[in-house]
């Protein structure tokens, strides 16, 4: 009796399924950390705020980080075995064009949750830690928890274009033209993409203070890319 899944179709469907697992548990948590979490730290008592730092936070950055490395990594997985059964063509088709520039996010997005908000947010715990035990906050932790809080509220901003890309894969065939200029849509989508994640390591928050900021800012970026996509594939 042959299995369905034991099959070069099965083993797409049970990477796809441990790429939603871990996906889940990695949006999920960045969701929690910037539409719930921060709020209530904002409005709680400073004892309160700290024994959660100490205790709570860890906890969730562990998941948060290891949910993003499985995702990164089981998303490649995936890649690689498409480019092989279909052919590394199949990247310049609509499918491989949304899927690349969700990946490109995608990519950037674990980069700043193991590179930039997991020290910041050790920093921050570290100083909580010690002010609990009767010493002094670190004198870099400020600035730590606010870089790490504009990495945090990019990823959250990269979240909404790239769930959307994802989706739009395998659910939105688009037409491509005949003369699509790959090169220029890569430079123009390129600067959009590493321009904000500049922001994201030198810059400020701006308009993604507020949550209702940075959902509208997202669906504002997926807008923005979606239209460069379809204007420099119809050339």
């Amino acid at each position: 009796m042959q299995f369905a899944v034991i099959s070069s179709d099965g083993l797409m469907v049970v990477l796809r399924w441990f790429h939603y697992f871990f996906g889940i548990i990695w949006i999920g948590l960045l969701y929690y950390f910037n539409f719930v979490e921060g709020a209530f730290f904002a409005e709680t008592d400073a004892a309160t705020k700290s024994n959660a730092i100490q205790k709570l936070v860890p906890r969730a950055l562990w998941w948060f980080r290891y949910g993003a490395l499985g995702t990164v990594i089981v998303g490649l997985g995936m890649l690689a075995v498409r480019g092989q059964e279909s052919g590394w063509m199949v990247f310049a088709s609509s499918w491989g064009i949304f899927i690349l520039t969700g990946a490109t996010m995608g990519l950037l997005m674990a980069a700043n949750v193991w590179f930039v908000i997991w020290p910041a947010q050790k920093t921050v715990i570290e100083s909580a830690t010690s002010v609990a035990k009767g010493g002094q906050a670190l004198p870099n932790a400020a600035s730590a928890g606010a870089r790490g809080g504009v990495a945090s509220r990019t990823n959250t901003l990269f979240s909404i274009p790239l769930l959307f890309f994802m989706g739009a894969a395998s659910h939105l065939p688009m037409g491509i033209g005949p003369n699509a200029n790959y090169v220029l849509l890569g430079i123009v989508l390129g600067i959009i993409i590493f321009g904000i994640e500049f922001n994201a390591l030198k810059g400020k928050m701006g308009p993604m203070t507020t949550v209702k900021g940075v959902i509208h800012c997202g669906f504002a970026l997926t807008v923005l890319q979606y239209v460069v996509i379809e204007v420099f594939t119809k050339f």
